[in-house]
């Protein structure tokens, strides 16, 4: 999808009456979404930047509202002081760019954590975990997400006719149809759906932004709190995964008696997607002996 910058123009006047588009350019990255970056001159003379985010046919056709949806769950975001791109403008209906677009601000920072401060990455990412969720329906409206009980029940309730045995998935579901539904030791809570140093933003060791939350939902914290331990696993190593988890522990308010079983729902994410999600053959082959561990770390 290229740039149409007369429906980026309509769109700037839209969000900001008396605006100029100065350019239009897309972000790469996105799977799910179209994304493209935009520069505005403001009617006061000063410049700023926005993301106009468009989801594809694929999450449109699951919720047709997801556009709105996730404008909405930005609103809280930034009533809870989360560090999520501030919402400025949604067109729900598609008028201006033919489908459902949301316009948020620009966070400048980079893609990728410092690695040359491990410790601080894992601590930063852990804390705004635990803010994220202390954000729950008690505090604010949240029945518009999914529920991650019924994403579960459906995902364990049907068992695909061929499994991905190279990560074990048969093992996998075995041991968590043999205790599913599990007992409710935590009170539901916003989930991020994605949270791993890919969905982060970095500026000057400063942990600035967290972004892609078209996955939210509200459930047990310890779904993202597993998710997350695993892509610590595969991006950052065992002892980053180490350190992630004793923060994390140290501050939320968290029962952690059925955290193997949400490990190895986190292990089932990847099955028949790990070579896609790699990008090469040596990355898949980490990614694979990691996998490997985390589950036999589970079952054990």
């Amino acid at each position: 999808m290229g740039v149409d910058e007369a429906k980026f123009k309509r769109l700037a006047q839209r969000v900001r009456p008396g605006s100029t588009l100065l350019r239009a350019w897309p972000l790469t990255g996105g799977v799910s979404a179209h994304v493209t970056a935009v520069e505005v001159r403001l009617p006061d003379g000063s410049t700023e930047k926005w993301v106009v985010r468009q989801h594809g046919a694929r999450d449109l056709a699951q919720n047709p509202d997801m556009a709105e949806d996730e404008f909405r769950l930005l609103s809280i975001l930034k009533e809870a002081g989360v560090p999520a791109p501030e919402p400025h403008y949604v067109d729900a209906a598609g008028e201006i760019l033919g489908s459902p677009c949301f316009v948020v601000g620009f966070i400048e920072g980079e893609g990728r954590p410092p690695l040359d401060d491990l410790h601080g990455v894992v601590t930063q990412m852990a804390s705004q975990l635990v803010r994220i969720h202390v954000i729950s329906p008690a505090r604010f409206d949240l029945s518009f997400l999914p529920r991650q009980s019924d994403i579960y029940a459906k995902k364990l309730g049907e068992r695909p006719a061929v499994l991905d045995e190279s990560l074990d998935e048969g093992r996998i579901r075995d041991v968590l149809a043999s205790v599913w539904p599990l007992a409710r030791w935590n009170e539901d809570v916003l989930l991020h759906g994605d949270y791993w140093p890919g969905n982060t933003l970095w500026k000057d060791g400063k942990l600035v932004g967290l972004i892609d939350w078209e996955d939210a939902r509200v459930g047990d914290p310890l779904e993202d709190f597993a998710n997350t331990r695993l892509e610590m696993l595969w991006e950052l190593g065992v002892d980053a995964m180490h350190s992630f988890t004793q923060v994390y522990r140290s501050s939320a308010r968290v029962d952690f008696t059925d955290l193997r079983y949400w490990d190895l729902c986190a292990a089932l994410r990847p099955a028949f997607k790990i070579g896609e999600w790699a990008g090469d053959a040596a990355r898949e082959r980490v990614m694979r002996e990691r996998h490997r561990w985390f589950v036999e770390q589970a079952l054990t």
